[in-house]
């Protein structure tokens, strides 16, 4: 229902009275159906801001034909928290409890979750918000946010109840990963609570510190919400963060161990070239158990070459076909696979994944899902980096690296990665931590 005089009268073409009249017309005929009465009051707080007089009034409108819930929309989300807080108080003094009013913001200035708690300590009870904080424009509340912040933080969970229990909360980073992957798009790293970098660090002396006393630097434990600690490998990292990074992957070495020296050494050395391991847990877990000889010969990569051809079809018409042919040697056997893609690098992807041999059908469910490239450096000549984000039937989820001056080399390290990655997977010998 509009509850801005201003909206009644260029959205809905009517005189202030007919749209309260139609407001508590509505509710009655909810109520007479047998249903609980609900009335968004879209605009409501830019309309009180103009108008409170009426606003106010199509409010009570609401409240007094019977609704069960008077909810109150910062439509277009430009509302600031000091607001929201000021104008519930004030439809509160009115005679509106609290117990009957919701609060629906929008994420317009990234205050949408700001908006939301302060209307409840303001008195509201109901939130209305969406997974992911998914909606029109910038988004609405994101309940993943607000769900886990009632929860866990005494100001709200010491007052109020959710109804969610702790093993629900629990799966939270399952319910918004699920989400993402059913809009077939990438999870948020840093979204809070859920996002993979919500509780990561690579600095040496905050992994240091969070090994010993994890409240150092994590506001709330990790698997409270389904989520886990990450120590991120990186050349800004110390022996504590690799021996932890190791140890959970299964991989027991010694901090004397020459090897750990040398690993550090050689990831040191590699992003100076411009790997980026923080993002590649799979790329490092492999690298990792290669220097430890751990990493079976799955297959060899004879040779692989790719090839560009821009040419007119037969209707006259420009056509860009790309083809890449690959060898490659598996339990002694030459196989050569040649295939077509909408570019080299999917044409490489297909032709390398087109014939593995006894491994073809262990890579059936293989897919990537995210290619993402970066130029380190200008010109023509620049060294590239690509990250590859793959995923297979099981929902495990890694992620891989490659670096060359050349773009069709780095993506086959990234895409060589992903699919020993896989096979190493489907034998327990990787993947534990990373293919998540």
């Amino acid at each position: 229902a509009k509850s801005s005089a201003y909206h009644v009268r260029v959205a809905l073409g009517c005189t202030n009275e007919e749209n309260l009249d139609a407001i508590g017309a509505s509710v009655e005929a909810a109520r007479a159906a047998g249903k609980e009465a609900m009335v968004d009051c879209e605009h409501f707080f830019d309309g009180f801001k103009a108008d409170p007089a009426y606003t106010l009034s199509c409010a009570r409108a609401a409240y007094d034909a019977g609704a069960r819930w008077v909810v109150l929309c910062d439509t277009n989300g430009g509302t600031q928290p000091a607001e929201v807080r000021e104008i519930v108080g004030k439809v509160i003094a009115s005679g509106i409890p609290g117990e009957n009013l919701g609060i629906h913001a929008h994420d317009d200035t990234g205050q949408a979750v700001a908006n939301s708690l302060a209307a409840v300590e303001a008195g509201v009870r109901q939130i209305q918000g969406t997974l992911n904080g998914i909606g029109e424009r910038c988004g609405n509340a994101n309940l993943i946010t607000l769900v886990p912040t009632l929860m866990l933080k005494p100001a709200y969970a010491d007052r109020f109840e959710t109804g969610v229990s702790a093993v629900q909360l629990a799966g939270l980073v399952r319910l918004s990963r699920s989400f993402d992957e059913l809009l077939n798009r990438a999870p948020h790293a840093q979204a809070p609570y859920v996002g993979a970098s919500a509780f990561a660090t690579k600095a040496g002396i905050h992994a240091s510190a969070l090994a010993k006393e994890p409240e150092t630097y994590e506001h709330v434990p990790p698997e409270t919400v389904g989520n886990r600690r990450r120590i991120m490998v990186s050349d800004q990292g110390g022996k504590a963060n690799f021996i932890a990074e190791l140890n959970r992957r299964g991989i027991e070495v010694a901090r004397d161990d020459s090897r750990l020296d040398a690993l550090i050494q050689t990831v040191k050395e590699r992003e100076a070239e411009g790997y980026a391991y923080e993002g590649a847990d799979a790329s490092f877990e492999l690298l990792a158990r290669r220097m430890l000889g751990e990493v079976p010969a799955f297959f060899k990569v004879e040779s692989f070459r790719c090839m560009v051809e821009r040419r007119y079809d037969a209707r006259g018409s420009v056509k860009t076909v790309s083809e890449a042919i690959v060898k490659v040697l598996v339990d002694g056997r030459e196989i050569m696979s040649v295939a077509e893609g909408h570019g080299p690098v999917n044409a490489l992807d297909i032709a390398l994944r087109k014939d593995l041999g006894q491994y073809q059908a262990e890579i059936a469910d293989l897919e990537l899902v995210d290619y993402k490239v970066r130029i380190l450096n200008g010109g023509t000549e620049a060294v590239t980096r690509v990250l590859i984000e793959s995923h297979d039937g099981t929902g495990g989820r890694w992620s891989t690296v490659g670096v060359s001056d050349n773009i069709i080399d780095a993506s086959f390290q990234a895409l060589m990665d992903s699919i020993v990655f896989k096979l190493m997977k489907n034998r327990e010998l990787a993947g534990l931590v990373a293919a998540e």
